[in-house]
């Protein structure tokens, strides 16, 4: 017996939009912390500042050009196997994706790009704008994408008219309280990665005794900062959803059963209370977050001493073990949101399986084979650029580097 198409199409988009989203996460820090970075380096002329700029920059550029990819195909999706979704909600969700595509794939991708080739041939000041227009327009991309998986979470602004959603208040869309406050949850999510990754690239070359002392060590105390100063904001813009989750996603409480009977009054017998999977979720992301809290505390009574993040090797290791951490607990909490949603794609407007595509479930099946693993290849190539080019350390960054003459072809060689 074959495998249900529906289940394939659910996993496989669990797996490809998950694998995205931990790019996202990592390059909405890392553009923050490189913007600051760089705008130190321009107030001060600071040298060390500057070396940090393009290191960790490079990093930066590494990761955000994998995910670009792992978007562009992610989005491929919405027409092969949810066709269903597209049909009847498409004019509304897919508004703040084009958004989002103009934000991302236009403005940010071109002022990225003269970022990376300007270094050193464009005034310093220019140059500063132009990566804070590239970190803005990432957290105006990283909203529209929220402002669209908010609708399906509290669907509003919008009408049916034979059978199809239709926009009819585009401001109640963008201020949607599920998007607004996902958003800052995200934004500071993203920052306790990129904390998190800067303090365990950092404390590797610490702990193998680097002559890059004093670079690694400004680099180390910048990550636990970030650490230090998101993990409380990022539980709070968590818990202020509490208040718009899905009356089913309560489970078995008062609230949750009264929603499941109005659920099977409006649209026939089902089991619309959310799998144990969402709770599993949730429980992984608070436990993750007490892990962090945890080494927040500990990086702020270290970071005052200068010597102590240098020579801590047990700390050293603790943070390099650190690093996956913040990624887990961002899973834990997308699967407690989505999976809570279900069976709805759409929260009480489109269940699930009907928002899956009519086609032969061979096709779905050659979907989640190719999909699932063009994004595993993707995820080995992040991870092993990321590595290699973080074990270089700060003399091996190419990042805004002009060729030498002495590499530089011959005219004749040339032709």
């Amino acid at each position: 017996m074959g495998v249900d198409p529906l289940v394939l199409a659910r996993v496989q988009f669990a797996l490809t939009a998950g694998s995205h989203f931990v790019f996202v996460a990592l390059t909405l820090g890392l553009a923050t912390l490189v913007a600051l970075m760089q705008t130190r380096a321009t107030l001060s002329r600071s040298a060390v500042h500057a070396r940090m700029t393009r290191f960790w920059g490079q990093l930066y550029v590494i990761n955000y050009a994998v995910g670009v990819v792992t978007g562009l195909v992610m989005e491929f999706q919405f027409g092969l196997n949810w066709g269903g979704m597209s049909r009847v909600v498409g004019e509304v969700f897919g508004v703040p994706l084009a958004l989002e595509t103009v934000a991302a794939f236009f403005v940010e991708s071109t002022f990225l790009g003269l970022w990376i080739f300007g270094w050193d041939r464009l005034n310093r000041w220019l140059h500063l704008v132009l990566i804070w227009v590239v970190a803005l327009t990432a957290y105006c991309s990283a909203y529209f994408v929220l402002v669209a998986n908010g609708w399906l979470q509290r669907p509003v602004g919008y009408v049916m008219r034979d059978g199809t959603a239709r926009l009819t208040d585009l401001g109640a869309l963008l201020a949607n309280p599920t998007a607004v406050l996902a958003f800052g949850h995200v934004l500071f999510g993203g920052l306790l990665t990129a904390g998190f990754f800067m303090a365990g690239v950092s404390a590797f070359h610490l702990f193998r005794r680097t002559e890059e002392v004093e670079f690694f060590r400004r680099s180390v105390r910048t990550g636990l900062v970030a650490v230090a100063v998101s993990v409380m904001p990022v539980v709070i813009f968590g818990g202020s959803q509490v208040r718009y989750v899905q009356p089913t996603k309560r489970g078995a409480s008062e609230e949750g059963l009264a929603a499941q009977a109005a659920f099977v009054a409006r649209f026939g017998p089902g089991d619309y209370l959310p799998p144990g999977l969402a709770g599993a979720g949730e429980a992984v992301m608070v436990l993750s977050w007490l892990v962090m809290v945890a080494l927040a505390v500990a990086g702020l009574v270290k970071v005052p001493f200068g010597r102590w993040l240098v020579r801590g090797r047990v700390f050293h290791v603790v943070l390099m073990a650190a690093v996956p951490v913040p990624y887990v607990a961002m899973l834990g909490g997308w699967v407690f949101r989505e999976v809570g949603r279900q069976p709805w794609t759409v929260y009480g407007v489109l269940r699930t399986e009907d928002a899956l595509s009519q086609v032969p479930p061979g096709m779905i099946a050659a979907s989640f084979v190719a999909f699932t693993g063009l994004f595993a290849v993707l995820v080995v190539l992040n991870v092993w650029l990321l590595a290699r080019y973080a074990r270089r350390g700060p003399r091996g960054s190419r990042l805004g580097a002009v060729p030498s003459a002495a590499s530089e072809p011959e005219p004749a060689a040339a032709l």
